[in-house]
């Protein structure tokens, strides 16, 4: 079943943009999205690493499904929400800019069709399923413009836990980072 587009902009964040959107919202629900869900599948060259020494960011990938937030924004803030996230989630283009189908978890019950920003498996930086040790070897020594790549992954880890929202993958990366539960 599509979900109906009423003409509203929803963005559904499920890593750093339930944290930090840094955009103008006027509601935000706990949401669920289905056919994707949330992996630690992307090569940072900008934000959380360089080229030379990358970091290691979430993507949506194909498969499962991915609990997160989902924010309506007021129409007349779209143009301007819809720029910022451009910048940044599209630095390098790794992501494709989709609409999607969410489910609002708030007890409403309604689906609306979301931004959502899902990993392009075709580009150089599509990392796939990588060994928990490469992982944490990339999170540990990689830092960008937005800071160290392990401040992004614990600051993540941790507002998932907020939501009780369980990752196995990111709670043992967790671990291997000395962070812990």
């Amino acid at each position: 079943m599509e979900a109906p587009d009423d003409g509203q902009m929803w963005v559904f964040g499920y890593g750093s943009l339930m944290w930090r959107p840094g955009f103008v919202h006027v509601e935000e629900a706990p949401a669920r999205l289905n056919g994707l869900h949330r992996s630690l599948c992307v090569l940072s060259h900008v934000h959380r690493g360089t080229p030379e020494a990358p970091g290691l960011v979430l993507g949506l990938d194909r498969g499962g499904s991915c609990r997160g937030l989902a924010f309506r924004v007021p129409r007349e803030e779209e143009e301007n929400t819809l720029a910022y996230l451009r910048a940044r989630e599209q630095p390098t283009m790794v992501y494709k800019e989709v609409r999607r189908k969410v489910l609002l978890l708030d007890g409403s019950r309604r689906a609306v069709r979301a931004l959502c920003y899902v990993v392009d498996r075709a580009h150089g930086q599509y990392a796939g399923v990588l060994p928990m040790e490469t992982q944490i070897e990339l999170v540990r020594r990689s830092r960008g413009q937005s800071g160290p790549n392990a401040e992004y992954v614990l600051s993540t880890i941790a507002h998932l836990r907020q939501m009780e929202i369980h990752d196995p993958s990111l709670e043992r990366l967790s671990m291997g980072l000395g962070a812990g539960s």
